[in-house]
């Protein structure tokens, strides 16, 4: 039989080449359909490599920190050497033997390196991080490591939207107490029906996509002198994981109910906590949401994802004392921020876009109102 091919799979359109970070599994070793062989991270994206067929992994051509490209062959596999199947039945065991199965084993220790982040809304992914950096000591040193491929994309990113944006952030808090009732009351009704937890994301996901109808700028971009408007909303999700800041995207989002985006957000980010997240769920994006909030951000300015024009941050809910009609009354307040790109979109219309998003929120009626 021919040997398989183990190659790079796509990695996007403006994606050209990307970094093998390690071989999990050895030359020699069997192999079985989808077994994880190894891993590379592009300036994007952590990818896995798997297994096409049943064998044994014969030879590989690339080691760990060697630049690699799409369709590039990086290893073989021998699939004339299939896995052995065991069908005898399990030998007698001896009286001791069987004393000690009986005895339940150790659990194994959670190693110290990793630390367990609480479950959040899903589609902000907080996931167990490895901590790989030196622990503080009372011994003083240093340790210089390189940036992955990932953070050095993110920095570069990052510093060309500072540098070429008019970014711009303007405020406003919102009282959510309206759609906790709404979750309170409708929430095990709504997942008895569709399978999904009905979350805020979904909530602030539909005002965004009712704000960017009446207010066009903030779901369009920059391109040299022209300006390219979109007549559908694709939303950018951050997604803070151990690998770095990623933005899945959620298309057509304004076309969605509740149901579907919230369902689609749990899709993303079970392919984010499983390292399943392909190029093509990255590309594009007309604008993002953030939520800061679920690590105790208060406020923040969140920064452009270049080209959009637009991104909103969520924050804490806290329970704060308001005036509601001439009475102090305790209320869930959340502050909101948007940042914008100030060479497309006016300041006023900033605000209106967010005051449009503050009263969808506080009368989550009007969704259904088509307003």
């Amino acid at each position: 039989m021919a040997d398989i091919e183990i190659k790079v799979p796509s990695l996007g359109e403006s994606e050209t080449e990307a970094t093998l970070v390690a071989w999990l599994k050895n030359e020699g070793d069997m192999v079985a359909v989808d077994d994880v062989l190894a891993e590379i991270e592009s300036d994007k994206i952590t990818m896995e490599i798997t297994a096409l067929d049943n064998g044994v992994l014969k030879s590989v051509f690339k080691q760990a920190d060697d630049t690699v490209e799409p369709e590039e062959v990086i290893g073989l596999i021998d699939d004339s050497v299939q896995p052995e199947i065991t069908t005898a039945s399990e030998p007698e065991l001896t009286a001791e033997a069987k004393v000690e199965s009986k005895v339940k084993p150790k659990a194994e220790p959670k190693a110290e390196s990793v630390v367990e982040a609480p479950a959040k809304e899903p589609g902000i992914v907080a996931e167990a991080s490895i901590i790989s950096a030196p622990v503080i000591s009372s011994a003083r040193s240093e340790e210089r490591m390189p940036m992955s491929r990932l953070r050095q994309r993110i920095a570069e990113r990052l510093k060309y939207a500072q540098n070429t944006a008019a970014m711009l952030t303007t405020f406003n808090e919102v009282d959510l107490q309206a759609v906790i009732d709404l979750r309170s009351r409708f929430g095990k009704a709504f997942q008895d029906r569709h399978g999904v937890k009905l979350g805020f994301m979904s909530f602030f996901v539909r005002a965004v996509c009712q704000a960017v109808c009446r207010y066009p700028a903030l779901n369009a971009y920059i391109e040299g002198d022209d300006i390219v408007y979109h007549n559908y909303v694709d939303v950018g999700i951050a997604v803070s994981s151990d690998k770095g800041l990623v933005v899945p995207v959620l298309r057509d989002a304004h076309v969605m109910g509740l149901a579907d985006i919230e369902k689609g957000i749990a899709a993303l980010a079970d392919k984010a906590r499983n390292s399943g997240l392909l190029p093509d769920d990255l590309k594009g994006g007309t604008f993002s949401v953030t939520n800061g909030g679920i690590f105790g951000s208060m406020l923040s300015t969140p920064i452009l994802n270049p080209p959009q024009s637009g991104i909103l941050g969520m924050h804490n809910i806290q329970k704060r004392p308001v005036v509601v009609n001439d009475t102090i009354v305790v209320r869930p307040m959340m502050y909101l921020a948007l940042s914008y790109d100030h060479r497309l979109i006016d300041g006023a219309d900033a605000v209106r876009f967010l005051v449009a998003v503050k009263e969808v929120l506080e009368y989550p009626a009007s969704l259904t109102l088509d307003l």
